[in-house]
C-alpha cells in the first residue's frame, strides 16, 4: 500500500495550461476516484503520477519518496488502461507474465504469481487462451492481473471499463470493488460516470477546467456540493436548478406555491440560484394540495420501475423535474401540485459557489 501526495502540481503544453496547481493526499489503501468531464484533466494527472506525462512544477510523493522525476518502473505503480493492449499472438498465462520475464524474475515466482492473480480474478480457467478467444469483461479481467502480478504499491486504473457494454459494465464494477476490498490496495480511478464514482470511490475528487471543485466521500459530494458544477454534475436526473430571489428573513416563492421559509445564508438575502434534487420535489396528492404546493403542468413521464421522473414546468415556464413512486398514475399533459423539500434546498452564487443552508 502507498500514500501518494501530490503539492501544487500544475501541469502545462506550451502556453496551455491543464492542470493548476493541484494538491491532494491518496490515503494509504483508499479507492479514490478522478471524476470529471472530458477535457477536466484527470487523465493527464493520473499520467503524471504514473510518471508518463512530466511535470511541469510541483511535487509528487509516493511513499515519502519525491518522484517526480524518477522513471515510471522505478515508481512501483501498475497502470490499467481503457485499452487493454494485451498481445494477440500470447496465451493469457503469457501476457500475465511478459512483464515480470522481462525484469529476470525466476520461473517459478512468475508462476506462483500468476496463479495467485488468476485466482483471485476468478479466470483459472482462461490461462491458455488467447485474447481473440475472451469476452471484453474477460480481457478486462487479464488487464488488471497482468498489474496485480507486479506487486504494486498502488494500482492506478484510466477509464478501465469504458469499453464495456452496460450490462458487463455494472458486474464489472461489482468485482472491481470486491477485488480493492480483498487486497486493500492503494488505488486511483478515472472516469467520466458518476455511477462508477459514487459505488466505488471512498473518496471522490471532482475536476472542471483543471481545477479541484471538491473532495470527498461519495455522499458528501452528493448532498453538499460545494460549487453549481459539482450540484449538476453529480446526480441521475441531474439537479434542479432555479433562480430566485431571497427575501429578508429567508422568504422565497417558486410558481405561484406558497411562500417557504429557509435559512439565511451567510451572504444574506439577494438573488440566487436555488438547487433541488428531484427526490426532493414531491408530488401532493389529496384536497390540500392546491394550498401546500405549486401548480406545474406535465410534460414528459419517464418510468423506471421503482420511481416515476415527471418533467414539470411551473406557470412562470420554470421547468423542474419532480419523483413521484412507480406506481404513479399521472400523465402527460395532467397539472398536479409539487412541494419543495426546503430542507434539502442548496443555495448558489453568482460565482457558482455553493451556500448551505441546513
Amino acid at each position: 500500500m502507498a500514500e501518494i501526495r501530490l503539492e501544487n502540481v500544475s501541469k502545462s503544453f506550451g502556453n496551455v495550461k491543464v492542470i493548476e496547481d493541484i494538491s491532494l493526499t491518496v490515503i494509504s489503501g483508499e479507492l479514490l476516484v478522478f471524476l470529471g468531464p472530458s477535457g477536466s484533466g484527470k487523465s493527464t494527472l493520473l499520467r503524471m503520477i504514473a510518471g508518463l506525462e512530466e511535470i511541469t512544477s510541483g511535487a509528487l510523493s509516493i511513499n515519502g519518496v519525491r518522484s517526480e522525476t524518477l522513471a515510471p518502473g522505478q515508481r512501483s505503480l501498475a497502470m490499467v488502461f481503457q485499452n487493454y493492449a494485451l498481445y494477440p499472438h500470447m496465451t493469457v498465462r503469457e501476457n500475465m507474465a511478459f512483464g515480470l520475464r522481462n525484469i529476470g524474475m525466476p520461473e517459478r515466482d512468475i508462476d506462483l504469481r500468476v496463479s495467485e492473480a488468476a485466482r483471485m480474478l476468478e479466470m483459472d480457467e482462461l490461462l491458455e487462451r488467447r485474447p481473440a478467444q475472451l469476452s471484453g469483461g474477460q480481457r478486462q479481467r487479464v488487464a488488471i492481473g497482468r498489474a496485480i502480478v507486479k506487486d504494486p504499491t498502488a494500482f492506478l486504473l484510466d477509464e478501465p471499463l469504458s469499453n464495456l457494454d452496460a450490462a458487463l459494465r455494472v458486474r464489472t464494477r461489482v468485482e472491481l470493488a470486491e477485488l480493492h476490498q480483498r487486497m486493500k490496495s492503494t488505488m486511483i480511478y478515472v472516469t467520466h460516470d458518476q455511477t462508477e464514482a459514487m459505488t466505488l470511490a471512498d473518496r471522490i475528487v471532482v475536476l472542471n477546467n483543471c481545477r479541484i471543485e471538491q473532495i470527498g466521500t461519495p455522499m458528501e459530494v452528493y448532498l453538499k456540493p460545494a460549487s453549481r458544477f459539482v450540484a449538476g454534475f453529480v446526480g441521475s436526473p441531474a439537479m434542479n436548478f432555479l433562480p430566485v430571489d431571497l427575501l429578508p428573513g429567508g422568504a422565497l416563492r417558486l410558481g405561484e406555491g406558497p411562500e417557504l421559509k429557509i435559512a439565511l445564508p451567510p451572504s444574506g438575502p439577494g438573488r440566487y440560484e436555488l438547487g433541488i434534487r428531484p427526490e426532493s420535489v414531491r408530488v401532493l396528492e389529496g384536497e390540500g394540495a392546491s394550498a401546500q404546493g405549486s401548480p406545474a403542468k406535465v410534460g414528459v413521464v419517464e418510468r423506471l420501475g421503482d420511481r416515476t421522473l415527471l418533467y414539470c414546468s411551473l406557470k412562470d415556464g420554470t421547468e423542474v423535474i419532480a419523483q413521484d413512486s412507480g406506481r404513479c398514475n399521472i400523465q402527460p399533459g395532467d397539472t398536479v401540485f409539487i412541494a419543495f423539500d426546503t430542507s434539502a434546498i442548496h443555495l448558489f452564487d453568482q460565482d457558482g459557489k455553493a451556500h448551505h443552508v441546513h
